[in-house]
């Protein structure tokens, strides 16, 4: 099922209280229907909205889903300990407990199946789930640049070529360890893993050779 893109629309506007009982339903659906079996109508009915109120704010199933699990992920926030590795052990740890939830991880697992065939609601998983989150490499990347934990990186197109490689190594191995390994990311997986991220980040010492 390929997306449909949002037709521009006017007349009243948008109800947050709506929206988010409208989220929050998909959801409950999803855990206890899963992706098949979840629909529009039964979506509305839990919410307690009319379905023509859910059609005009979703074109469908894909892009109801991708929101209602993005809003999952926008409850991150980066700690701020006043040490780079322990603001990654926490945000890591964080999102890793949101991943684990079934209504992440059934949502997540589906639409980027459906994503594989089809370029609109793959564009959408980036815009409403990966370009939010990348918010937390930045704040996390200056905090240690300000502490002195990170030189500055003056030219805005490296640092940003630089942050979308941290987010993808982070999520990236995050995602595979939750949902592909299914193996616990603890404590001590989560020290491991960023202490070989920070290793990356720094430069390698300078060697002298002998005389």
């Amino acid at each position: 099922m390929h997306s449909r893109s949002p037709a521009s629309r006017t007349g009243r506007p948008r109800s947050a209280t709506a929206d988010a009982a409208i989220l929050a339903a998909t959801r409950a659906a999803l855990v206890e229907l899963g992706w098949s079996k979840l629909s529009l109508g039964d979506v509305a009915t839990r919410a307690g909205v009319a379905k023509t109120t859910l059609y005009r704010r979703w074109a469908g199933k894909n892009e109801l889903v991708v929101d209602a699990v993005a809003e999952l992920f926008d409850e991150l926030e980066l700690p701020d300990s006043g040490s780079l590795a322990t603001d990654i052990e926490g945000v890591v740890l964080r999102f890793a407990a949101i991943l684990a939830r079934p209504e992440a991880k059934s949502g997540l697992m589906a639409v980027v199946a459906e994503a594989t065939r089809d370029d609109a609601l793959r564009e959408r998983i980036r815009e409403s789930v990966v370009d939010r989150q990348k918010r937390l490499v930045l704040e996390g990347r200056s905090r240690a640049q300000e502490r002195g934990e990170l030189p500055p990186e003056p030219d805005p197109a490296t640092a940003s070529r630089r942050a979308d490689l941290i987010f993808d190594m982070v999520a990236g191995a995050v995602v595979h360890r939750t949902l592909v390994s299914g193996k616990p990311v603890d404590e001590e997986w989560v020290r491991g893993f960023t202490l070989v991220l920070l290793r990356g980040l720094s430069p390698e010492p300078s060697h002298t050779a002998a005389g």
